[in-house]
């Protein structure tokens, strides 16, 4: 079994440091561990810095190309180097490394696919009123798009087994934390939540410059991947309100027009018609993107197969059988033995 840790970076050179001396050497189950780092275009020598430190894997980006983007390259990094189980974490040093023994545990057991280590937001003394309450929504909008209980969504201390590595595709160019756990909840990859601690803050975060972008930014990426997942329940959101807007304008015309007095209120048949047609059309895009949708579905199915095949023809020798394998197979060894 093989377990990678990896760590998206960009001018990190005075934390990182720390984030990989405070990394497990050993974790029960896992015969190599392995540190893979995303030098994301930095300018500080962050990858001489990652070289002398003695990091397994360097994978170094000419220009920046932000977060969501390392990230994405590190999962997909980490499959081509053999990984089983894969934990990312962030070069500040943001995540105890003591934790990611924790972070594994459920998928070692087979209760997860993914685990999301939550900071307890409250109890971190660093973070202003203003960030709690924001970080606070954003997870409750993500829950209600997913269909998880993730409490804190855009922690990015997160662990994954490989075949949900393989599942997941982040669009996003900005984030990947809140993407993936809505990508998951509408994939039905299980998913699972942990409290951590987290440390004393080193610099100040080069995500959130600004409040409102982040917001905002998010807020798209919530709206973009929920589109992609439940075009059919936006649509039809969208289309039922000129519907009933047109259908009270109607039916008011219909109302006067019966007392005598149709001819005074001729605007509100048009305005009626003009909603209920925008209403029907809001509908027919609703369909269409809904097949769309599941075209999408299939042909990420398809990709995964696919990448996965490539990859164990790549390196078919570190396909060890994980716990939940041994798990399965003990238990079906048991249905035999009763049959028999």
């Amino acid at each position: 079994m093989k377990l990678i840790i990896q760590i998206p970076c960009f001018n990190e050179a005075e934390t990182l440091p720390s984030t990989i001396a405070d990394l497990p050497r050993q974790v029960p189950g896992f015969d190599d561990i392995e540190f893979l780092v995303i030098d994301d275009g930095s300018t500080d020598g962050t990858h001489e810095v990652a070289n002398e430190l003695g990091v397994h894997h360097i994978h170094r980006l000419p220009q920046n190309r932000g977060l969501a983007y390392a990230f994405a390259l590190g999962l997909e990094t980490a499959l081509k180097l053999g990984a089983d189980v894969i934990v990312n974490t962030d070069g500040d040093n943001q995540y105890q490394g003591e934790y990611i023994k924790d972070l594994i545990r459920p998928i070692m057991e087979g209760e997860a696919e993914m685990v999301i280590g939550d900071r307890q937001i409250d109890r971190i003394s660093h973070f202003s009123p203003m960030k709690k309450m924001l970080q606070k929504i954003g997870s409750w909008v993500v829950r209600w798009a997913s269909g998880t209980d993730i409490p804190d969504a855009t922690s990015g201390f997160r662990a994954f087994s490989r075949k949900a590595a393989l599942q997941l595709v982040v669009f996003s160019s900005y984030t990947y934390t809140l993407e993936t756990i809505i990508q998951a909840g509408k994939k039905g990859i299980s998913i699972f939540s942990i409290p951590v601690a987290t440390n004393t803050m080193l610099r100040e975060s080069r995500l959130i410059r600004s409040m409102p972008r982040y917001v905002i930014q998010s807020a798209a990426t919530i709206l973009r991947i929920f589109l992609m997942y439940e075009p059919m329940r936006v649509f039809l959101t969208l289309g039922t309100i000129p519907l009933i807007a047109g259908s009270i304008l109607l039916l008011r015309f219909g109302y006067f027009y019966f007392t005598g007095d149709g001819a005074g209120h001729i605007q509100s048949l048009i305005v009626a018609s003009i909603l209920i047609v925008l209403g029907l059309l809001t509908f027919l895009l609703g369909m269409l993107a809904d097949l769309i949708a599941r075209n999408r579905r299939l042909t990420e199915e398809i990709n995964y197969r696919i990448r996965r095949m490539d990859l164990e023809d790549d390196y078919p020798a570190n396909h060890s059988t994980s716990y939940s394998e041994i798990k399965f197979q003990s238990e079906e060894k048991k249905l035999k033995s009763l049959d028999k």
